[in-house]
């Protein structure tokens, strides 16, 4: 068996690929066993955990502001978006999932191998923007969960989050499956909390059902800011370094590297990731709902900053606790977010350009570029601005979308690089269409926001 510190490598690559693989995230590369011949229930036990880490970035604290945005102002219209956007999330982790086992490649490794140096780098520099916008949202949920509970300013809140390096470090000296335990335990907690905001709440289970029904009126040139809306809904569900991060940690597995035991870690690789995102759609389904019950059917549909929320939950529900759980989960949000930030960069850094710095270093510096713009705007604009901030910062990531699931879906169906394992013709389509999807709605909130009005009036769009 390989040793977490000097990791074998595939022996040869494929005709696809020009050179060969190598380890992502050596310290942790195939660190944990697989037991052969062992029961379902040992074998899911055996992979369970990356798809939870990556199930983390599915519900961190730009998820609230979009879903927090859509309940207040829209009602249950835009639980159709959350849904839609958690299959296309399913499936596209999958194709990670895929892309990791059947090659032995990240995807930034897979980048890096098969693009031009210069395509290569522009492509990490996209991926390096999402990493920093998904960091700032983290940055800023988990100083609005400080000021809520503790009181403290949110300057200095973004401030305390650079420490959090500390517990990032601890957790990878100590093994994998330490980070992975800590992370489930903490989902868990957000589970709990939002559990009980939906009994406090009790929503029309009518209209709540209705609303899983995709509308029109998303759509409708009258409606831009509920489009920007549901596209930052899309860009706080399927996050670009998701799909970088799942392809490597996947790999932490050490399954065997024959076809059949390829094919069995896709597999159950994909029932953990599939279970973990289903969990992760309760959560952000979760979010509106609750919006939706407390404010816009009571008469307070311009909530929209997250602190509002929190001072009106309790007086709106009657539950004391109320508002404490809704501070409690957010800060657990912005906090379990943080570990996978962590590993995101990592793999990301080390996968496009070979650059491999202390996770410490790296973190400080990931962490450092999100909490300086965060900083700068609150100093400037005042903490009513932070919703603005988050929200933003979740269409930033799904602009950056695309750069990431095109190439993942040209590997996937390539067959010269994934051989017998290359999607099928249904799995193509699907993907195909989940990518047009990406593509058309931030060319339209491209156009909505920035056209001139006359041009869009011309076009009737």
């Amino acid at each position: 068996m390989p040793s977490s510190t000097e990791p074998a490598l595939d022996p040869a690559p494929t005709d696809g690929w020009r050179g060969q693989s190598g380890a992502s995230l050596p310290e942790v590369f195939r660190s944990v066993p697989v037991p052969h011949g062992a029961s379902f229930w040992k074998k899911i036990a055996a992979f369970a955990g990356p798809g939870f880490l990556v199930s983390v970035g599915y519900m961190d604290p730009g998820n609230w502001a979009t879903d927090l945005a859509g309940g207040a102002k829209y009602g249950y219209t835009l639980l159709s978006v959350i849904l839609i956007s958690n299959l296309m999330a399913i499936l596209l982790q999958h194709l990670c999932v895929k892309l990791g086992v059947v090659t032995g490649r990240d995807l930034a490794q897979a980048c890096r191998d098969h693009y031009s140096q210069p395509v290569a780098v522009a492509l990490w520099v996209l991926c390096e923007g999402a990493i920093a916008a998904c960091d700032l949202a983290e940055v800023v949920g988990s100083a609005i969960g400080l000021q809520l509970l503790f009181h403290i300013p949110l300057v200095w809140g973004c401030v305390i989050t650079v420490l959090d390096v500390l517990i990032v470090l601890f957790l990878q000296n100590k093994g994998f499956r330490y980070v992975e335990a800590l992370v489930i335990a903490v989902i868990l907690t957000i589970g709990g909390c939002f559990l009980a905001e939906l009994i406090f709440a009790k929503p029309d289970l009518h209209s709540l059902a209705l609303g899983f029904i995709p509308s029109a009126e998303i759509f409708h040139r009258d409606n831009k800011e509920m489009l920007f809306v549901a596209i930052g809904i899309l860009g706080a569900t399927v996050m670009p370094h998701n799909l970088y991060l799942h392809s490597s940690i996947v790999q932490t597995r050490n399954f065997e590297r024959t076809p059949a035991g390829k094919a069995e870690a896709i597999k159950f690789a994909s029932i953990d990731s599939t279970f973990a995102l289903m969990f992760a759609l309760f959560i952000n389904g979760g979010i509106l709902i609750l919006a939706a019950a407390a404010f816009h059917f009571t008469g307070h549909q311009d909530v929209a900053e997250i602190q509002d929320a929190f001072k009106l939950l309790s007086p709106t529900l009657g539950i004391g606790i109320a508002s404490t759980l809704f501070a409690l989960a957010l800060l657990a949000s912005g906090q379990n977010s943080t570990l996978t930030g962590t590993l995101a960069g990592q793999i990301v850094m080390e996968g496009f350009l070979r650059i491999r710095l202390a996770p410490w270093l790296r973190r400080l510096i990931t962490r450092l570029i999100a909490v300086v713009p965060a900083v700068c705007v609150i100093g400037y604009f005042g903490e009513g601005k932070t919703t603005d901030l988050l929200i933003w910062s979740q269409v930033i990531l799904s602009m950056q979308l695309g750069f990431a699931v095109v190439p993942l879906l040209l590997f996937t169906n390539d067959r010269t690089k994934m051989g017998l394992f290359a999607n099928p013709l249904w799995i193509k389509v699907l993907a195909g269409l989940t990518a047009t999807i990406i593509i058309v709605l931030n060319l339209k909130l491209l156009f909505d926001f920035f056209a001139p009005e006359w041009l869009q009036k011309a076009l009737g769009i």
